[in-house]
């Protein structure tokens, strides 16, 4: 759950759900942020359709409510893919391993609190590999509890921890001795919008040799109505999460968004396997938002897009690998064939 502005050019890296358990920023970071809110929310509001980025529901409460949302029994992704990681541990292990016992770069994009990836880390120490594990995160606070936690639980692992977008991270990989391997596990290559996907894919590919590996998890298609519900369930807090976002943008820009006049809603295209959240007015309405100095005019049933989750087919991961200049080593599915964490390699 989370994207750059919706079909639009991304930057270089979507927000991420379990990386969202910021320190309180000082007033100079306070100010900072709300700069860059204020001047997103100014582009989102005035383009057609609107659209703001759901990198920006993560404030304390957004975070908390989306630790709720993984727990609820309609949002399978997240034990899903624990379950695959589980099961597949030590094919994984020995794909990301050198044959030739070079020593191993593992650098993962987007670590957050990184309780699946210890899955892994614990079968590649068990495995006796000779490895560095750097956790990558724009959130200092994020990398910061990682890195101690992986003190605590994992005493004789190597860590390099790494504050810092994707684009530096990626950028020093090059220099580093011996087999790279990068991890971008979870759903969120499905935030990119396709053009951006593609872009991102042949970038990260662009910084690899032909013996480097990356471990990618992509969603996959299933019953359109179980994935809608991930999105929309009975509980009604993915709504709840959906709507913080004009909650925060309340006290951060002094807007005076109602939210009993605005609702939650998700569909799910089959066609594209796009799935897409949206802010809807249930009314004629104008919100003022202080911090801009403006008022906007919003027609009844008029929609803010703030999300997209695409799934993927195999076949359509294989095409989209090619084009960026990768092939598709391994792909390990769960046993419903709802989730797949895809090994892949540059061409030589």
């Amino acid at each position: 759950m989370a994207l750059s502005l919706p079909d639009q050019t991304t930057t270089s890296q979507p927000a991420f759900p379990s990386e969202s358990n910021e320190s309180e920023p000082n007033n100079e970071q306070r100010k900072t942020n709300n700069e860059e809110l204020a001047a997103h929310v100014l582009a989102g509001l005035t383009r057609q359709p609107r659209a703001l980025s759901s990198m920006y529901f993560y404030d304390a409460v957004g975070s908390e409510l989306f630790q709720q949302i993984m727990a609820l029994p309609e949002y399978y992704p997240t034990r899903t893919e624990f379950g695959l990681l589980t099961r597949h541990r030590a094919a994984m292990a020995a794909a990301l391993t050198s044959a030739d016992g070079q020593p191993l770069h593992l650098l993962e994009l987007g670590a957050g609190d990184g309780l699946k990836t210890k899955i892994l880390l614990r079968e590649l120490l068990a495995a006796g590999t000779d490895f560095t594990y750097a956790p990558v995160d724009i959130s200092p606070t994020a990398v910061e509890g990682l890195a101690e936690s992986l003190r605590t639980e994992l005493p004789t692992l190597r860590v390099q921890p790494l504050v810092a977008e994707y684009t530096a991270a990626l950028a020093g990989l090059r220099g580093q001795p011996g087999r790279k391997a990068v991890l971008f596990l979870g759903s969120n290559i499905g935030n990119f919008p396709p053009e951006a996907r593609q872009q991102f894919l042949a970038a990260l590919a662009a910084q690899l040799g032909p013996d480097d590996r990356l471990l990618f998890g992509f969603d996959l298609r299933k019953d359109p109505r179980q994935i809608r519900a991930a999105y929309d369930d009975a509980q009604g807090v993915t709504a709840a999460f959906n709507l913080n976002l004009l909650t925060r943008l309340n006290r951060e820009l002094q807007a005076d968004f109602d939210l009993a006049a605005w609702e939650h809603f998700a569909d799910y295209d089959p066609l594209t396997g796009a799935m897409r959240s949206f802010l809807v007015s249930r009314r004629a309405q104008q919100v003022r938002i202080g911090a801009l100095g403006r008022s906007f005019d919003f027609a009844a049933w008029e929609a803010i897009h703030t999300e997209n989750s695409y799934k993927f087919t195999l076949p359509q991961i294989e095409q989209l690998a090619a084009a960026a200049g990768l092939r598709v080593l391994t792909a390990f599915q769960d046993e419903q064939q709802w989730f797949a964490d895809v090994m892949l390699a540059p061409v030589p």
